[in-house]
This record gives C-alpha cells, structure tokens and sequence, in this order.
C-alpha cells in the first residue's frame, strides 16, 4: 500500500499538525511502512479462528462485597508528605 504526501499532510491537518516538508517525507515512509504491515495481516486466513476480546476466559471476577473496618485516620495520613489532620494536602490544580 502506498500512502501520499498529500494524505500524510491532511491527516496532519485534522490532528493540527504542522509539519515541515521532511517531517512529511518521514511520515509518509513510517505511515506506509505501518499500512504494508497491515496489509499482510489481511491477507491472513483467520477462517475458524474465534474473535479474542480479552486473553483469558473469565466472567466477572469480582470479590464479594464485604463490611469491613476501615484504616484509621490517622493511620492512613501517617506518611503522607503533608496532612492537615484530617485530610491529605495536595497542592490546588485549576
């Protein structure tokens, strides 16, 4: 498969990129590269091999909810680099 500098350079443009002309020569080479490799995956005969959506088979491995105590307060603030007594103190992100 072979990939244009045309379309490197409107692929570029949706993502906002501004890429100079070597930067495009580049891409266009890795992107082909990229899609050659794709193309052999196609040509793949895949007849009978089952879809994967995750590498082993289990169904809802989640541990039962159960009530128990909690740390203490003051246990859980006890290496935090700076605490208030009640609550962590972590610097204001806006």
């Amino acid at each position: 498969m072979k990939i244009t500098q045309e379309e490197v350079q409107h692929v570029a443009k949706l993502a906002r990129l501004d890429l100079t002309a070597a930067e495009v020569e580049r891409m266009t080479g890795h992107l082909d590269a990229i899609l050659s490799y794709a193309a052999k995956l196609d040509a793949l005969d895949t007849t009978g091999v089952a879809l994967t959506t995750h590498p082993q088979s289990v169904v809802n491995a989640f541990r039962d909810d159960e009530v128990r105590t909690s740390l203490p307060r003051e246990r859980a603030l006890a290496n935090a680099p700076e605490q208030n007594g009640e609550s962590f103190v972590v610097p204001r992100v806006i």
